[in-house]
């Protein structure tokens, strides 16, 4: 039986729960499938029921088909420095998780208002400077981020588009709201797994999801081209447009090829490309194409070894001179990579308030700028109760969880942050929302975010849902793939 906090059995439309659900515990995080009280939410009823006519033995099965999909269709990821190996499939959840009409038209209209501000910030501050000026955002702030791109200063951008994908990292708290966790706006990854994800899905549970009405996510593929559309010149009515990889050994490498399929256009590396009087051309069997737009799956400093790391083997000698003439669009735009630095996070209410006139939609997690000698003070003295994240990092990596961590990690951190404090932030240790999850034979809730990928082109497009990603270990809060983490399908219901 289901118990939370010493209450009763948690009763479903069926009755009581029985074993399926006999290690199901409810603490004090946010549960997606059952209320404080231990009654299922309503939108989750039909899934229960679903769950209760299977045996374990049904569960197991799926859990064996869904996992054979993945590895079919070649679906890993990689695990640098693992002496194990680096490739693995992705861990995928079977249970799928909910949300309501109601609750996706408030992260809609959140989402969007987030992304039209960022995009006015980064032209703003590679052009005039307004917001600099008035000292909403530090100008310090700015020009100590290692992703303020210099060489963009005054450089026009196709529509004002620097950023036309993005993934943004949201969370539930304890109360049900949504917040934002971070902005992922460089080269955002994981959407290959949101599409994956309702494939298998569907595939192991259709009578299911035939009794649900879901919202289809399966036109991201044409909506993204249309994205990559929108930034060509209208000089150029057949545009041709690339993804550009950084090779095989890439983590992400199956996403890139993944896309480039879905889209129906060339996967290249940058030996595929060429530059010759500031125009891009791509290589092929019957001469040289001009191409138009690129969707780079590359960093910023390793797409011109002639403008950035000289070292580089990834990217375009000449591409910088040729995007700075206007004559190929990239995705995205060079130097976004200051928006989604961590520090400058916890100034986006501030900028959606100074270019909308709004008050946001979606709220920040409290955070504390370590430069700021307060905030450091304050987050050294807690490093115990407290997340300190790298600026710069992703996937789990350079962070510390203050209630988890040893005495010896605190010490690290601490002597890191005295060194470099602008480079960490701090935020209180928040207990994310918990999804139910098909564990060991049984029905267990897990932590769990959720990344919504957002498009910029002619409009703000968000198919609806995104990638919901799982602490798959008991206890966890880190959801990273990299950290043991994995995914689940993540459902959209029409009101």
């Amino acid at each position: 039986m289901v118990r939370g906090d010493g209450r009763a059995p948690m009763s479903s439309p069926d009755g009581v729960l029985g074993a399926l659900f006999s290690r199901y515990e409810l603490p004090g995080a946010y549960d997606e499938m059952f209320d404080a009280s231990g009654a299922p939410r309503e939108h989750y009823r039909a899934l229960i029921e679903e769950l209760l006519a299977a045996s374990t033995t049904d569960l197991r099965r799926h859990q064996i088909e869904a996992d054979k999909a993945f590895l079919a269709q070649g679906i890993t990821f990689t695990v640098y420095g693992d002496a194990q190996g680096t490739e693995r499939i992705f861990p995928f959840d079977l249970l799928p998780r909910m949300l309501t009409g109601h609750e996706w038209a408030t992260l809609e209209r959140g989402l969007t208002q987030r992304l039209t501000a960022i995009n006015m910030f980064l032209r703003d501050i590679y052009h005039e400077g307004r917001i600099l000026a008035e000292g909403v955002v530090p100008r310090e702030l700015v020009y100590s981020c290692r992703h303020f791109r210099r060489e963009m200063r005054g450089v026009r951008v196709h529509r004002d588009i620097y950023v036309s994908i993005a993934g943004t990292d949201l969370i539930r708290l304890e109360d049900g709201r949504f917040v934002v966790l971070e902005d992922n706006l460089r080269v955002p990854s994981g959407v290959s797994y949101m599409l994956a994800n309702r494939e298998v899905t569907k595939r192991v549970f259709p009578n299911l999801f035939n009794r649900y009405n879901v919202r289809p996510i399966a036109h991201y593929g044409q909506a993204l081209l249309a994205t990559l559309r929108a930034l060509a010149s209208a000089s150029r009515p057949d545009p041709t447009i690339v993804v550009l990889t950084p090779g095989v050994g890439n983590s992400a490498y199956f996403e890139h090829a993944f896309l480039a399929r879905e889209m129906g256009i060339p996967l290249v590396e940058g030996r595929d490309l060429l530059v010759h009087d500031n125009h891009v051309y791509m290589r092929t069997t019957s001469g040289l194409r001009r191409v138009d737009v690129i969707y780079r799956r590359v960093d910023d400093d390793f797409l011109d070894p002639l403008a950035f790391r000289r070292d580089s083997y990834l990217g375009v000698a000449g591409l910088l001179n040729a995007y700075r003439a206007g004559n190929v669009s990239l995705a995205n735009a060079i130097g976004t990579g200051i928006a989604d630095d961590k520090a400058l996070y916890a100034y986006i209410p501030a900028i959606i308030r100074f270019y909308l006139s709004e008050e946001p939609i979606l709220q920040n997690v409290d955070t504390f700028l370590l430069h700021n000698p307060s905030d450091r003070k304050y987050a050294l003295e807690h490093l115990d109760s407290l997340v300190v994240k790298a600026v710069g990092e992703s996937g789990g990596y350079g962070m510390l969880i203050g209630p988890h961590s040893t005495a010896a990690e605190r010490e690290t951190f601490r002597t890191k942050i005295l060194a470099d404090p602008r480079n960490y932030i701090a935020q209180p240790t928040i207990s994310l929302s918990r999804a139910a999850c098909f564990i060991d034979d049984a029905i267990e809730a897990r932590h769990v975010d959720l990344r919504p990928y957002v498009l910029y082109g002619d409009r703000v497009t968000i198919v609806p849902g995104g990638l919901t990603r799982v602490a798959l270990r008991k206890g966890s809060l880190v959801v990273n793939s990299s950290q043991g983490g994995g995914s689940k399908d993540t459902w959209v219901l029409l009101d």
